[in-house]
């Protein structure tokens, strides 16, 4: 049973200390200071009614008539001011004087106030360590923070709740097999893995299939994050490690997830930590669990991360992480799976297609897509509608790629025709593409960062990118900025996005991808990244200054041409031009019908 108030009473104990000590202060907390010739005088005028001397250092306490407080007086000589007072008590004056005062009360006080002292600096730092220890005592503070899921929950999730990921829940249902029925791989000879790890993009859904193993495995389930062992005391989190596979060790058959081991997997020796940094002795301890000289039969670790190019190498090794499952995003089949699995709880109308959403939302992860019926949901709400149209699903999937809508942003009309005539250039530009994405909607109402869009429909899931494909990109990326200098004479700030990712791409089809044709099919650098990331300190060059000039060069050219192609599109169809950027003075939005129909008319 928990005593609820454990925690709480070093800190009364404590307060009522405070509450004594005080107590004893107060007799003479309200005296204040007053000099010997002060005194004098008061003595002479005859208004004094009390003098204390105190027996054990030259102090006299004095009240005055009239007052109540008293003052406090350093004596300078001790005997010529009794018998100042004796001669005054002669002559008349009630003075009540006492000479021998023993102040119990400050006698006591230098005794037991360095006991105290001590006292309370105990009590202190228990009350620090039991706050520390979450209430369990100063111990816990070295134990592991896992959760322990219940197998018999009634909303645990199973792989019925998984959907888009055939070949990974394959895996991993055997992992589940491994558990329940072991022997039936032992007697083959075969080793149960001892440790896989998911790998991916954030939002594909690794969390969710660690859920799902707990769910059907039936067996305990510790979850942890990986940040949860790493503290600012060293050993700590090497002791948590301990801890974490001795409870799971005691509870074997069982599963232990490590939820984005990246936080205290990265590289040794990576950083300015050096090799004997927290994180370090942490991860130390982690290998020497997982695959040392003692035995962790039963126990199998899941993790999961979307860094595995930081982890370090001795960590993905078999008889550590024995499998590395890679948990892609979703191609178009399983989105449509994806979006008919989360539309089961939510109101849809009948004109909905899910095969036509799941087209149109192309790069989408499986959160981003319940992201998006969560949205859609919320909107068709907020118009006091009994269903969900598509127009509340388009609304919802623009909404989670640029951000809300910013109507009520005031923009004034010079910056309105710049926006206009800027996304009018992007979409003019790509529909004269060979390898452009059709446009989907052109607005210039604000969005998240964005002062206007242009949207495209990705009409295929492409996996890689062609020279020609990456050119057009790049001349569809500089439509706007060719808009602004053809129609406004001006440029603005508005197109260092685009700039900046044109710049970006070429750049790779120059040192990556082998695309230049002075240079021809050499990649030039690593593909390390930064310190912080986990990789090494120096980041060597692996080519000449003269390479990295003529580097420079290419990616330049690249852009330069890219720059005037996009300018002879525009010049050739200036009309087009001019036609979108009215339109969208006027409607604020296009969407790509009528997009399409202006480019048939003009």
């Amino acid at each position: 049973m928990k005593k609820p108030f454990r925690g709480i009473a070093p800190l009364l104990i404590t307060m009522i200390l405070i509450f004594f000590v005080a107590m004893l202060f107060s007799d003479r907390a309200n005296t204040t200071e007053m000099d010997y010739s002060t005194l004098v005088s008061e003595i002479n005028i005859d208004n004094v009614e009390s003098i204390e001397l105190a027996s054990d250092k030259n102090v006299a306490y004095v009240k005055l008539k009239g007052q109540r407080d008293e003052k406090t007086v350093n004596l300078t000589d001790r005997a010529e001011l009794t018998k100042l007072v004796q001669e005054r008590i002669i002559e008349g004056s009630n003075i009540k004087f006492k000479a021998d005062s023993t102040s119990s009360i400050l006698t006591i006080l230098d005794y037991i106030t360095p006991i105290v002292i001590v006292i309370l600096a105990i009590l202190c730092w228990v009350f620090v360590m039991q706050t520390a220890g979450v209430g369990k005592g100063a111990m816990s503070f070295t134990k592991n923070r896992a959760k322990i899921s219940n197998p018999d929950d009634k909303n645990k999730i199973t792989f019925k709740d998984v959907a888009g990921l055939p070949e990974e829940r394959e895996e991993l249902q055997e992992v589940v097999e491994f558990l329940k029925y072991p022997k039936k791989f032992t007697d083959m000879g075969a080793r149960i893995p001892k440790g896989i790890l998911l790998v991916g993009q954030p939002g594909t859904g690794k969390t969710l299939l660690a859920k799902a193993v707990a769910g059907e495995a039936g067996v305990p389930f510790f979850s942890i994050s990986g940040s949860d062992f790493v503290e600012m005391y060293v050993g700590v989190g090497a002791s948590r490690v301990r801890d974490l596979f001795a409870e799971a060790k005691a509870k074997a058959p069982c599963i232990v997830f490590i939820d984005e081991i990246d936080a205290v997997g990265r590289h040794r020796g990576a950083g300015l930590g050096g090799g004997h940094d927290e994180r370090e002795q942490t991860l130390n301890q982690l290998l020497v669990e997982m695959d040392g000289f003692g035995t962790n039969s039963g126990v199998i670790v899941l993790a999961a991360t979307n860094r595995p190019d930081i982890l370090d190498p001795a960590l993905q090794r078999p008889g550590r992480f024995d499998r590395q499952i890679v948990v892609p995003a979703p191609d178009v089949r399983a989105r449509e799976e994806i979006l008919e699995l989360y539309a089961k709880k939510k109101k849809l109308s009948g004109e909905i297609d899910l095969g036509v959403l799941a087209k149109n939302t192309a790069g989408f992860t499986g959160a981003d897509l319940e992201n998006m019926l969560n949205e859609a949901a919320l909107l068709a709400a907020r118009k006091d509608q009994t269903s969900i149209t598509m127009d509340d699903l388009e609304d919802a999937m623009v909404k989670v790629m640029m951000g809300p809508e910013k109507k009520s942003k005031v923009i004034s009309d010079k910056d309105k025709k710049l926006v206009a005539y800027h996304e009018g250039g992007h979409a003019v530009v790509s529909r004269f593409l060979e390898h452009s994405e059709p446009v989907h909607q052109i607005s210039i109402v604000p969005r998240g960062m964005a002062g206007g869009y242009t949207m495209y429909k990705n009409t295929e899931d492409k996996s890689f990118m062609s020279k020609s494909e990456m050119e057009d990109k790049i001349v569809s990326l500089l439509g706007g900025r060719v808009a602004e200098q053809l129609v406004l004479d001006d440029i603005s700030t508005g197109a260092s996005n685009d700039i900046e990712r044109a710049s970006k791409i070429a750049r790779s089809m120059v040192m990556r991808y082998g695309m230049s044709e002075k240079l021809g099919t050499i990649t030039f650098g690593n593909d390390q990244e930064e310190v912080f990331l986990g990789r090494d300190i120096n980041n060597v060059k692996n080519y000449s200054d003269e390479i990295a000039a003529v580097i420079d060069v290419e990616v330049k050219n690249i852009i330069d041409k890219g720059y005037n192609r996009a300018k002879h599109i525009l010049e050739q169809n200036i009309n087009k031009l001019h036609a979108v950027a009215h339109v969208l003075l006027e409607k604020e939005k296009i969407e790509a019908d009528e997009f399409e129909a202006i480019m048939q008319q003009v």
